[in-house]
């Protein structure tokens, strides 16, 4: 569990980290760089899943060998499907990241969400659903690794 006290919000007490594939953690298909590492770290205090709808077919071999939990969406509500996903975990006991314009439901469900810009861009109405938004996704890793970073930017 990762515990984060931000002043002017109810602590934020997180069990589960959502992760978008493709334009979030990986670009045309690939692993982003650093991204490996970083979930490696955060799956000691987190239980990291990735959900997608894997367009490129490559998720699998990509993920192999790392911590999570992988949930590959089938086509059709795709927007609907995420935010079930997060609702089943426990939407306040949840921070998700994501980029496009299917993850913006599951980012207005959680108690915590990043959207992340990256090589592919952001959907508009997403990058301003989110909590925080970030330039790049290793930035929003490390704000779960380095906490006072959120608190510095969320805080009242």
């Amino acid at each position: 569990m990762l515990r984060l006290e931000i002043p002017g919000r109810e602590a934020l007490e997180l069990d589960h980290l959502v992760l978008d594939y493709n334009g979030t953690i990986a670009a045309s298909g690939a692993l982003v760089d650093g991204v490996a590492e970083r979930i490696t770290r955060l799956a000691d205090e987190l239980t990291v899943h990735v959900v997608t709808a894997d367009t490129f077919g490559s998720v699998a071999s990509a993920l192999a060998g790392l911590p999570v939990r992988l949930h590959v969406l089938p086509p059709g509500m795709q927007d609907e499907a995420k935010r079930r996903y997060v609702a089943d975990l426990g939407s306040l006991r949840t921070v998700a990241m994501g980029n496009g314009r299917n993850d913006l439901l599951m980012l207005l469900e959680v108690g915590l969400s990043v959207a992340v810009m990256g090589d592919e861009g952001a959907s508009v109405q997403t990058l301003c659903a989110a909590d925080v938004a970030v330039r790049h996704i290793c930035d929003g890793l490390d704000l779960l690794l380095h906490p006072l970073r959120l608190v510095a930017t969320l805080r009242r």
